[in-house]
């Protein structure tokens, strides 16, 4: 067998596989937004659950991205276990579309329609408004010229004696139907998913062997089988660092596929005849037959509809059994006993892999409303501190709060750093505006910390200085004050866990306008009652240090409201 051959083989596969990975991330690119709101929205019960996911899948061509976009959310907290596992279902169904590309692109001679595509892609790419449609198209048309390069490929492979002999005599030790036989080729069906990342190029071999005359077609449905069971393991790889409700979620769809798998194996041969007699196509035709050629080209066919009947019937099958599956898994899965941990741990963010920007941009907001909330907490131990009398207690708040500082600047280099990443791939204009503001929230939280931070250290200086004690009426000024803070903190928790389009984002304002003017007001007052000895000057300036910090945090507030919204406050 040439090398060229076969380096032609693997160019085309690798074509295929740059193909379906840019059409899947251009259709993200265009709907990722809607596609996650319909997501979390369309999932009230398992049957909405299973058309949301099929949808989705169809819509971005790739049950990967589906599958991770319902773990992230899972992790998140925005969709229970049991919606994500009717979503999972649905996205098997979805998934199923790429196969029938696939058919159609081995039954139909489109090669050479894939050249005016790219001429028309390459044009939409240099007009700016319309370059996801371009990439889209390239997408599509590097996709089929791949399957159509791997289909000419294999035939002059099958057409070499040598070539067709040497791989004759590999899978002909495997052609009896034996137990060990059927379980190798899903074996071997499942390691090269897991190891391609891609269960579209594998199916695309499938369909390629089996054309050609080189792989039976009892083999070719064994590696459908093991692709399908496959293509789950990513989702379990990327969920090992999150909660324990993404890892349930991602272990139910290796479940359902594992189940699907275990009856379609029982039931193989009847379900297989079903399948070719729907077709029309003849199992025990004989190479010598004339009709031998025009029958082995409906194989992509047969490959194609198993997938999709093989799908549709499992989620049917399994639909009513979603509580049992849950129960099954949170059985398998126990819950962490969690102590609150001080250590700097990114919840949302992972390494993870086959990531697209749209579902890393949702893991980051997710990670800056954590970052948020965190602050939130420094901020109450904070005021916590202003009123400790224990010694002990008050140096074990101290620490704490040094602890958390020194997280907020991890905190905002790691998303920092992680957004940079995200924004080196092909991002739509939305995309990037959206990294723009997130890196501007990151910052001005940093700052909030910081500011939690001094406002320790103040009153830490004033306790080891062993400095008069406040007057009950500057506590009371000081409690007000934070309290007011602390509205603020809440306003921008509330806008950053829900939909700005909800937020009223006037109280923000109001609520730092209202910090303004008490500040002043304070200001006014603290000259007042130490020119009237009421306490002494550095008392006064410490009282005042407080006061001034807690109107600088308000700010930072309001900067990250602005940041969030994509708004100016009029006059700031």
């Amino acid at each position: 067998m040439s090398i060229w051959v076969i380096l032609k083989c693997l160019g085309s596969l690798a074509l295929l596989m740059y193909g379906m990975k840019s059409m899947s991330e251009s259709l993200q690119k265009m709907a990722g937004p809607q596609l996650r709101h319909v997501l979390g929205a369309m999932t009230t019960n398992r049957f909405t659950g299973v058309l949301t996911g099929t949808f989705v899948t169809a819509a971005v061509q790739s049950s990967t991205a589906t599958t991770l976009m319902t773990v992230s959310f899972v992790n998140a907290g925005l969709l229970t276990l049991m919606q994500a596992i009717s979503v999972i279902m649905g996205a098997h169904i979805g998934t199923t579309v790429t196969a029938w590309i696939m058919a159609l692109g081995f039954s139909l001679e489109i090669t050479n329609y894939v050249f005016p595509a790219f001429f028309l892609g390459i044009i939409l790419i240099y007009m700016k408004k319309r370059r996801i449609i371009g990439d889209f198209l390239f997408g599509a048309a590097f996709l089929f010229l791949g399957l159509g390069t791997l289909k000419a490929t294999g035939f002059e492979m099958a057409g070499d004696p040598e070539t067709s002999a040497i791989i004759n005599s590999f899978f002909s030790k495997f052609s009896s139907p034996t137990l060990w036989n059927s379980f190798l080729f899903l074996l071997m069906g499942t390691v090269l998913t897991l190891i391609v990342q891609s269960s579209a190029a594998i199916m695309a071999i499938t369909m390629i062997l089996c054309a050609t005359g080189l792989l039976h077609i009892d083999q070719g449905i064994m590696l459908v089988l093991g692709e399908n069971i496959g293509t789950t393991i990513t989702a379990n790889i990327v969920a090992l660092n999150a909660n324990t409700q993404a890892r349930r979620a991602a272990l139910s769809h290796l479940i359902i596929n594992v189940l699907g798998v275990t009856w379609a194996l029982i039931l193989f041969r009847p379900f297989v005849s079903m399948i070719c007699q729907l077709v029309g196509f003849d199992q025990a035709i004989a190479s010598s037959d004339p009709s031998y050629a025009a029958s082995t080209a409906k194989t992509s066919i047969v490959l194609a509809t198993f997938h999709s009947v093989f799908n549709i019937i499992n989620t049917i099958l399994l639909i009513w059994f979603i509580r049992y599956i849950e129960r099954f898994v949170c059985w398998l899965i126990k819950p962490k006993t969690v102590v609150e941990d001080e250590d700097f741990r990114l919840h949302f963010i992972s390494s993870g892999i086959m990531k697209t920007p749209e579902l890393s941009v949702l893991e980051a907001q997710k990670e800056i409303q954590s970052f948020a909330e965190r602050m939130q907490r420094m901020f109450g131990m904070v005021r916590e501190l202003l009123t400790e009398k224990d010694e002990e207690k008050f140096n074990k708040l101290f620490s704490r709060i040094e602890k958390y500082e020194g997280i907020s600047d991890n905190m905002e280099i790691e998303i920092a750093k992680y957004l940079d990443q995200v924004s080196d791939a092909h991002l739509s204009d939305e995309t990037k505006g959206k990294i723009r503001s997130m890196l501007r929230e990151i910052s001005e939280l940093e700052s909030i910390g910081d500011a939690c931070y001094n406002m320790s250290r103040t009153i830490n200086r004033k306790v080891q200085g062993k400095k008069d004690h406040f007057t009950d009426k500057q506590y009371e000024h000081l409690h007000q004050m934070m309290e007011l803070t602390n509205n603020a903190l809440t306003q921008m928790n509330v806008l950053m866990g829900g939909r700005k389009e909800s937020f009223d984002v006037n109280r923000s304002f109001n609520i730092e306008n209202e910090i303004n003017n008490y500040r002043n007001q304070l200001k006014t007052q603290n000259i007042l009652d130490v020119n009237n000895h009421e306490y002494t000057y550095a008392v006064g300036t410490i009282y005042m240090d407080l006061i001034a910090e807690c109107e600088k945090l308000a700010d930072y507030v309001v900067n990250v409201v602005e940041a969030r919204m994509g708004t100016r406050q009029k006059g700031i």
